[in-house]
């Protein structure tokens, strides 16, 4: 069986990543695609489950994987509130047949790609403007101005990395950038 390929789509907060990720996994079973199983050191929240949505750590067991050098990358987003991707997950996965999709920040996204070469396709959706981008978190009602402004000034942050990807996909039509993703990853993975 031939190893599965990966995919590492990275965004800025409500340029319509997850949108088209969910999308194309949903619309399209013939490209075997399934999500990178990522590992937290947070509790599960709701109905989440150990092995389907993360892998629950706790902090020492996390610091103790780092120092193993077992993570691709990983990130302490708050003290002790680690989230980061584990190396043999991913192989097991790949071992599968599954093509691994990654919806990772910017700087996890050039990791990985850095670290699996050829083997992955990186693809950056990009907003058409920050004020179309304010306007869609705006939208979205579900954010205090404080916390828009700092997605916002993130967001402006993270595109500066969109020239490190091998793709960057404007949204400014959802379904023209969906067939435009479409469209690469068929051909990247020979589909």
């Amino acid at each position: 069986m031939t190893k599965g390929k990966l995919l590492v789509v990275s965004a800025p907060s409500g340029s319509g990543k997850s949108t088209i990720v969910n999308w194309l996994m949903g619309e399209h079973p013939e490209l075997k695609l399934a999500f990178s199983i990522s590992c937290t050191s947070r509790q599960p929240r709701g109905t989440e489950q150990h092995g389907v949505e993360y892998f629950f750590l706790s902090p020492e067991e996390f610091r103790a994987k780092i120092q193993n050098n077992e993570f691709l990358e990983y990130e302490e987003v708050y003290t002790d509130r680690f989230y980061g991707t584990l190396k043999q997950q991913v192989e097991d996965q790949r071992t599968k047949g599954q093509n691994v999709v990654f919806d990772v920040d910017v700087k996890g996204g050039c990791n990985i790609k850095k670290y699996y070469g050829t083997q992955a396709m990186s693809l950056f959706i990009q907003p058409p403007s920050v004020d179309e981008l304010r306007r869609r978190l705006e939208g979205r009602a579900t954010d205090t101005p404080e916390a828009i402004a700092e997605r916002l000034a993130k967001a402006e942050y993270e595109l500066t990395f969109a020239s490190r990807f091998d793709h960057i996909i404007v949204n400014d039509d959802l379904e023209k950038a969906k067939q435009e993703t479409l469209r690469l990853v068929k051909t990247f993975l020979e589909v």
